[in-house]
Order: C-alpha cells, then sequence, then structure tokens
C-alpha cells in the first residue's frame, strides 16, 4: 500500500515537468500575465499579487472618508499602466486584470462603478514589455 501511495505521489509531481518537456511550455501552474508597460509596480510583485485588493480598498477608504487622494494605489493607475494597448482595457480574454481573477474564479467588482479603459492621455513610462509567466512583474 505504501508504495502505491509513493507511486502516485510521484506520478502527480511529474506531470508538469511531462507536460512542460512534450509541449515546451512552463511547466509552473498560473496564469500568464501580460506586462504592457511600466519597468516595475508601485509595489514588489508579491506584495501586490496577495495585497492589491486591500491597497485598493485603503485607498479607497482614505480618498472617500478622509479626502485624501494620492496616486499610488490608485485604481485609475493601475489601469492606465496594465491596460492592453489593443484594445486599451484591463478586461477581456488576455486583460490583465482578468487572466488571473478568472483563474482564481474571482469576480472583478470594481468595473461595476469604474472605468476598465485606460486614459487616452496617459503618458507612457517605458516601451512594451511582453508576457511574464507566474513569477513576472505585474
Amino acid at each position: 500500500m505504501k508504495r502505491l501511495v509513493v507511486g502516485m505521489i510521484a506520478g502527480l509531481l511529474s506531470t508538469p515537468v511531462a507536460f512542460a518537456a512534450e509541449t515546451g511550455k512552463s511547466a509552473s501552474i498560473g496564469p500568464t500575465v501580460k506586462i504592457h508597460r511600466g519597468e516595475k509596480c508601485v509595489e514588489p510583485t508579491e506584495d501586490m499579487r496577495r495585497n492589491h485588493m486591500q491597497h485598493i480598498l485603503h485607498q479607497r477608504d482614505k480618498t472617500m472618508h478622509q479626502g485624501i487622494r494620492t496616486t499610488k494605489h490608485s485604481l485609475k493607475n493601475c489601469v492606465d499602466c496594465h491596460a492592453d494597448p489593443k484594445t486599451n482595457s484591463v478586461l477581456g480574454q488576455d486583460g490583465f486584470c482578468s487572466s488571473c481573477h478568472e483563474f482564481a474564479s474571482v469576480k472583478i467588482d470594481c468595473f461595476s462603478c469604474h472605468t476598465d479603459k485606460r486614459d487616452k492621455n496617459a503618458v507612457a513610462v517605458a516601451p512594451f514589455k511582453g508576457s511574464a509567466a507566474p513569477g513576472g512583474q505585474p
């Protein structure tokens, strides 16, 4: 019985590696996030992945309840930096927000009130950066 369990675990662990060898694609699990602008985010990548909602809600509370409006964690700046240049949006099939939220099966409620479109007058901060697999910069 012990051999069967060990064999099953080894098989499960080797599946992503076999997939990667066969397809040439990354064996890591997670969405592929396209990075369109900017050298780096306002916070480290791991912090943004885990805490972006808290940053956005904190910014909302500061703005709405205390009248303090800053740009560091503003949703508008997130959209301006991460919108796909083709669609001008963070939503859609390969949209920056959509790709992770669909992977995690988490509904995005920001855009029922806010726009998902980049401000066309936003100043580009860096050229297109391509795609990032899990572990890349947001």
